[in-house]
């Protein structure tokens, strides 16, 4: 047996010596840079694997606030540099696209916004007079009413296949449900911008057009009627009704209706505020609905 311990000895040791002072040496490297005094606004950091980044942070107005991480020294400085220059300099918004090069856009508005306003705020907001400009980018700015800033600072707002949403408990909320309108809505036909800007979120500026799904408000004779459609393979038109409300309730109605007939599919309802229960049973009693579409689900 120590014949063999000794064999593995003589095979491994000049390995392990040689790879065990190697480690030794990284880690007398990694220690050594650790704390070398850095470049000003530089902390170094390591991450679990044991990789070397560099922070890069900065205080103003006694808030320590981070810039960012970075792989090299030199980067982190340099973001820490055009963070002091902006902070101390008369600069704008619209000048940050041409006098920063490291700092990223939507920590230049908070920084420039707490410069300006007193207020420091961790999304891309910018105060105003009775609103706000939320930054996507340096070229798109999103304007709200003030009611929705506290919102706002804890909801940052992500982009995906074109449509706008906040990560709220878990759930991805498109930014237009908040007004009420449904995800598959229409702009122009269920709802529009009264200034004919898209970008201004302010509840004044958004004119919902039809709140219900399956409703569509239209105008004939100088009145106002709303349409109802179901779609089952196809659109089918539940009839129309002299209110919104009736009309929504059709839809409703129509809904149970393919239940019924076995119709295989997720339906969303509408759901209608400070109508009493007796009052809805009522009117959805009373409702009629269009022959057709009845002979279509005593077809299926």
């Amino acid at each position: 047996m120590s014949t063999i311990l000794s064999g593995f000895h003589r095979l491994f040791f000049p390995f392990l010596y040689r790879y065990g002072i190697f480690y030794i040496a990284h880690a007398c490297r990694v220690i050594e840079r650790m704390y070398q005094p850095m470049k000003p606004g530089v902390f170094l950091a390591k991450k679990k694997d044991g990789t070397i980044y560099y922070r890069s942070s900065i205080t103003f107005k006694n808030k320590h606030i981070s810039l960012g991480s970075y792989d090299t020294e030199d980067a982190a400085h340099q973001t820490y540099n055009e963070a002091s220059m902006l902070l101390s300099s008369s600069l704008t918004l619209e000048d940050v696209a041409h006098a920063t090069l490291h700092l990223p856009f939507d920590k230049a508005v908070t920084l420039l916004n707490f410069r300006d306003n007193g207020l420091y705020i961790g999304t891309p907001i910018y105060l105003r007079k009775n609103y706000f400009s939320y930054y996507l980018s340096s070229s798109e700015e999103l304007k709200f009413d003030i009611d929705d800033l506290f919102y706002y600072s804890s909801h940052r707002i992500l982009r995906r296949q074109g449509h706008l949403y906040v990560n709220d408990y878990g759930m991805q909320v498109t930014l237009l449900s908040r007004y009420g309108i449904r995800n598959h809505a229409v702009c122009d036909r269920d709802y529009y911008f009264a200034n004919g800007d898209n970008t201004d979120m302010r509840y004044s500026n958004i004119v919902l057009v039809n709140r219900y799904y399956g409703v569509s408000q239209y105008t004939r004779k100088a009145q106002t009627r709303y349409r109802v459609k179901i779609h089952i393979n196809g659109n089918y038109t539940i009839g129309t009704y002299s209110s919104e409300t009736k009309a929504a309730i059709a839809y409703n109605k129509a809904v149970d209706l393919a239940k019924l007939y076995g119709v295989q599919k997720n339906f969303p309802t509408n759901y209608i505020e400070d109508l009493p229960a007796k009052e809805y049973a009522e009117i959805y009693t009373k409702l009629k609905i269009s022959t057709k579409y009845l002979d279509y689900l005593k077809s299926i």
